[in-house]
């Protein structure tokens, strides 16, 4: 035999042998079909139950068309599949349920979970459609729907479950690993799915994103900015409230650079997700507060002929900073789905800096006119007496 035909049969050989590890590596799924000519664009075996979920997913509509497949733990148990837009676990999880029905088959209800018990059926976070669910060829529950997801969603939080039906009810699932895994992250866009010991970092960091960026350009540097308005005002604070002015920016610059360094490494983690304003947003404050740490090492002299325009200059970036971030932290909260106590526990206390800040602009210019009155004389910017609150 010719070497060319040697070398003929090996390629063969190998063409044979990496055929099935080619079907192998699209997973499982890809080869699952379903009736009625459902067709998804994308599907993903999941680590844990044998399960799997198939979509399509329209971007523009921010529609998702699911199929979840699953075999229950026993003959003519339940099967579940749902998201969660507050967590990574079972509590806030918006699921769908197909279990046995009275006239015979499978039908699909929707429970909103809250805390660790099932409840009753009841609407979900998402309008729901096309709701249905049979027993495929190989014995495991189907279960199809279509959702209508938040506007800008790329990446959620998917939890699954098996379980056993017991006097016509769902009774609970099992507590193994199994069953206690049944929880991760996906990727509508790029079809990544992560289990659950990666969702949770992933989310973890999310967190930590969101809390550094609201204490610093959301909480540090508001009061910062208080401190220079009003306290310089006062002449024992003087120049005391300069110093403070200035630990409060800079500590809040430094965590709020580390808050907008871990938005760009989830940036990079989630490929195909750009939430365009809140990216944009952030950078801009980001450009803007290391241009106004390095205009800290140009400022002129009190008495200096170009020091009212640094002044001008310095009140309105810095503003605009405080502005841009707080409305970039109700951005970042609406992209979280945070639960509305967090919210709301931003909303006192950035409400509580306001309140002080109205008080003390009363105060101060109480302070400046009384001042004015007794000295006689117009305010003239430059001197170290009855300057106005917007003097620096």
């Amino acid at each position: 035999m010719s070497v060319v035909r040697v070398l003929a049969l090996l390629l063969v050989a190998a063409a044979a042998v990496a055929a099935p590890a080619r079907v192998a590596a699209a997973g499982a799924c890809a080869a699952e079909r379903f009736t009625k000519n459902r067709v998804y664009a994308a599907c993903s075996d999941l680590p844990t139950l044998a399960a799997s979920v198939h979509w399509t997913y329209d971007p523009a509509a921010s529609s998702l068309s699911v199929a979840f497949v699953a075999a229950p733990p026993s003959a003519g148990g339940w099967v579940a599949w749902g998201l969660n837009p507050t967590g990574g676990g079972m509590d806030g999880a918006q699921a769908l349920i197909a279990a046995p029905s009275s006239g015979g088959g499978y039908g699909v209800q929707t429970y909103a979970i809250s805390g660790y018990s099932l409840g009753s059926p009841a609407p979900i976070a998402y309008k729901t459609s096309d709701l249905a669910a049979e027993v495929g060829a190989d014995g495991r529950v189907q279960m199809f729907g279509k959702l209508e997801l938040a506007n800008g969603t790329g990446e959620v939080n998917q939890v699954w479950q098996v379980g056993p039906v017991s006097g016509g009810s769902i009774a609970p699932h099992s507590m193994v690993t199994a069953n206690k895994d049944a929880r991760g992250m996906l990727n509508l866009l790029t079809g990544q799915s992560t289990a659950a010991s990666g969702g949770g970092s992933v989310l973890r960091k999310k967190n930590t994103h969101g809390i550094l960026n609201a204490v610093s350009w959301g909480i540090l540097l508001p009061m910062g900015g208080i401190v220079a308005r009003y306290l310089k005002t006062f002449k024992s604070a003087d120049p005391a409230w300069f110093y403070l002015h200035v630990a409060c920016q800079l500590i809040g610059y430094g965590v709020g650079v580390s808050g907008w360094a871990t938005g760009i490494h989830l940036g990079n983690l989630s490929k195909g997700i750009t939430y365009s304003l809140h990216r944009n947003i952030g950078i801009t404050v980001f450009a803007l507060g290391t241009l106004q740490i390095f205009a800290l090492f140009l400022r002129p002299k009190k008495d200096h002929k170009f020091r009212p325009y640094w002044n001008a200059y310095h009140h309105s970036v810095g503003y605009t900073i405080i502005i841009l971030g707080i409305v970039n932290i109700f951005k970042g909260m609406t992209i979280l789905q945070v639960e509305q106590k967090w919210k709301t526990g931003y909303i006192i206390a950035i409400s509580i800096l306001g309140g002080v800040a109205v008080a003390l602009e009363a105060i101060t210019w109480s302070i400046v006119l009384k001042r004015r009155k007794t000295e006689d004389k117009a305010y003239n910017g430059g001197a170290s007496n009855g300057q106005l609150p917007l003097s620096m």
